[in-house]
Order: structure tokens, then C-alpha cells, then sequence
């Protein structure tokens, strides 16, 4: 085999000792090893010359069946459409945070509204934005693959059908890691049964596959390592660097937005699963409920940076950290945190010191083995 080919690449990392031996690993990489040889055969501009684009024909060439892998967070899922998409033989390729292509399109579709309708009549564009954005889209990249593929918004969830049903019939090869099966996709969403036409046709152009396992391989990666740093300092800030990334295999994440319940929720960095604050940007900030829930379902892990000690006058911060705190906790999501004081003598008076206590004790739970080896809990949609 090639060092390109994803199983080759995947066995060497078995042979070195940097992976440990996982059937469930091993058959998704014989999987995508296939994919990989059928797209060195795949001609994807073959029957798309001027006629098919100007006249919006499909692909002529029948396109690879895809692959959409999903399971719990943990499970190594990114790291093998890694190894697939670094030696996939096209050249026309991308790998992509599903979200953030969601929200080129959402993009693309506001400035082809903006468009005046003659501009768009001259050049033959219609009324329709999602044909000529699927077109577009198709033309430079003809393998898609996708991390975290999920559905939370009634806006994506009513346009995927046609753009994605547009993109496979043009001969765009899509891979796709997910937390969810496809049949709990947009789950409890509003007007759901509009979706479930794009959910079967998901199952039918792609190789469903689920990536079972006992072990987190990432969080695996903190056994032993202390995730409560006190007091505040560079030594503090080094062992939160040294977390990132030791469970997103990179020195720091990208920024990124949340939408909730119309306002904008900013994430100073993020990678795979793991978010990353300062303590002023989740509890110094008219932030609730809906804003913390709305972090569990994005994130698996948490890192969070100078935790201060609170004093009376800083009665609403006080509020703000235990009712985070509940929230992470009640949904299993990891916290790695540096603070100015142990955890009883973050808030050691003022209003609802006492109840503070509740906090202090969970905090201490958190840093357990058994808290950080438990499974992130779905929350309800909010």
C-alpha cells in the first residue's frame, strides 16, 4: 500500500503505538480505504462541459457511494476522515465544520436575494438561489468532507434536502463524522417531518456506519493529568495550553458564534468538541440559561481560564458560575479549569454563600476519574 492510502496510514499509527487496536476503528478504515480507491478511478468533470453547467445537467460519471460515520464524542471519528481526506486522490477537496459551510451557504443565499432581479435574469440565475449555489459549490469541490454534521436550525434543516439532493446529483462525494445517527437528526425539531424526506435520502446515497466503542479516546488522554490548577499564573496557563491541546491535536482552536434565541454567543476558541473562555466571557456578561445549554450541545469539554475569588460585590458573577456549573454538570460536559483559590474559597461570602456549597462540592466531584469517564448527556432542546 501507499503511505497516501488511509489504512496503511492508520495500521502505521497501530505499529508505532500511538493507537491502540479497535474493530470498530479498523472496519470504518477498510471502509474508507475503499472509498479512497474508488475515487482514484472517479472522474468527476467527466460529462460536465459548458452544455451540462450552462443547462444544470447532473454528473454523467455515477459518484461514489459516500460515508457517513457516527458515535459518541471520544471515539476517534475525526481522526480517521483525517487520515481518509490528507491522501484522498482528488484535488478538488474540502474538510469543513459543518456549521461553518451552513453558514457560507446561508451567506451566499442573502447575497443572491440582494441580487436585483435583472442582474440575475441577465445571467440566467432565476428566482431559486439553491441551483446555482449547489452548481457553484460542485464545480470546486467535488469530495465534501464534513465534522460534526448536525441539524439544530430550522433554516438548515428546511434547504439541505434540495442543496444536498442538488450536490449528489451533479457528483459531489460526501464523508461525514456526526455525534447523532441520521435518524436522530433535527430530533424534536420544529416542522420535523419536512426534514425526514433528506434523512432517507441521506441513507440511501451514503454507507451509514456506526463507530462504536468503550473508550474516549481523547478524554483517555487526561488520565492522571490535573484539570483544577490553582493559584492563577503562567504555570496555570501552560497546564490549560497543554490541555487544549493534548485533547484537539493542535496549540489553539478558531473562533465561532452560536445563535441563541436571537443573539449571538461568541466562542473565543473552539476545536473538535472542546470549548475554550476566560471566565469573563461566560459569567462577567448577561449570560442564562439558554447560553449554557446552548454550549452543552455544541461542546463536549470545556476548558475555563481565571476563575477568580469572588467577593459580595460580585453577587451576580457568583449567580451566573453556580448556575454554569449546574448545567455542565447535569449534562457530564468535562471542565479543566485554573482558579485564584481552591474551590471553597471561590465564593466564600456574600449572597448565596451558602448554597455556594453545592457548587464547591461539585466542582470537586468534576475533578474525579468517574466524572470525566462518564458519558456527555444529550440535553433537551431549548
Amino acid at each position: 500500500m501507499e503511505d497516501s492510502e488511509p489504512l496503511a496510514r492508520y495500521r502505521a499509527l497501530l505499529a508505532s503505538g500511538e493507537l491502540n487496536p479497535d474493530p470498530a476503528q479498523e472496519l470504518a478504515m477498510e471502509k474508507l480505504q475503499l472509498l479512497h480507491h474508488r475515487l482514484a478511478r472517479y472522474k468527476p468533470d467527466q460529462g460536465r462541459g459548458w452544455m451540462q453547467r450552462l443547462f444544470g445537467r447532473g454528473q454523467t460519471d455515477p459518484a461514489p457511494e459516500g460515508i457517513y460515520i457516527h458515535g459518541d464524542v471520544g471515539r476517534g471519528k475525526s481522526m480517521l476522515m483525517d487520515l481518509f481526506y490528507d491522501g484522498a486522490p482528488l484535488e478538488k477537496k474540502r474538510r469543513v465544520h459543518f456549521h461553518e459551510f451552513m453558514g457560507e451557504v446561508h451567506a451566499r443565499i442573502d447575497r443572491f436575494r440582494k441580487t436585483p432581479a435583472k442582474e440575475r435574469s441577465k445571467r440566467g440565475l432565476g428566482d431559486d438561489p439553491l441551483p446555482p449555489i449547489a452548481r457553484d459549490i460542485a464545480d470546486a469541490t467535488h469530495l465534501l468532507c464534513f465534522d460534526e454534521f448536525e441539524v439544530r436550525d430550522i433554516a438548515d434543516a428546511m434547504i439541505l434536502g434540495r442543496l444536498f439532493g442538488r450536490l449528489f446529483e451533479l457528483g459531489v462525494v460526501m464523508v461525514s463524522t456526526s455525534n447523532r445517527a441520521p435518524d436522530d437528526l433535527y430530533k424534536g425539531g420544529l416542522n420535523r417531518q419536512l426534514f425526514l424526506p433528506f434523512i432517507k435520502d441521506l441513507k440511501a446515497r451514503l454507507d451509514v456506519l456506526c463507530l462504536e466503542g468503550l473508550k474516549d479516546y481523547r478524554q483517555a488522554r487526561m488520565h492522571g493529568v490535573r484539570i483544577y490548577h490553582t493559584p492563577l499564573g503562567e504555570g496555570a496557563q501552560l497546564e490549560l495550553d497543554a490541555a487544549f491541546e493534548n485533547l484537539t491535536d493542535q496549540p489553539s482552536g478558531e473562533g465561532a458564534e452560536i445563535k441563541v434565541k436571537g443573539r449571538t454567543l461568541k466562542i473565543p476558541q473552539q476545536a473538535k468538541g472542546v470549548a475554550r473562555f476566560h471566565f469573563a466571557d461566560l459569567c462577567e456578561k448577561p449570560l442564562g440559561t439558554h447560553d449554557y445549554l446552548a454550549l452543552t450541545k455544541h461542546f463536549h469539554t470545556m476548558i475555563l481560564a481565571g476563575i477568580p475569588q469572588l467577593g459580595p460585590d460580585q453577587r451576580n458573577e457568583a449567580r451566573r458560575f453556580v448556575l454554569l456549573i449546574d448545567i455542565l454538570y447535569d449534562n457530564a460536559i468535562k471542565l479543566i479549569a485554573s482558579a485564584a483559590t481552591d474551590v471553597d474559597g471561590i465564593y466564600p461570602a456574600g449572597d448565596g454563600g451558602f448554597e455556594f456549597q453545592r457548587t464547591a462540592s461539585r466542582l470537586t466531584e468534576m475533578q474525579s476519574a468517574e466524572y470525566f469517564d462518564a458519558p456527555h448527556r444529550a440535553v433537551a432542546d431549548i
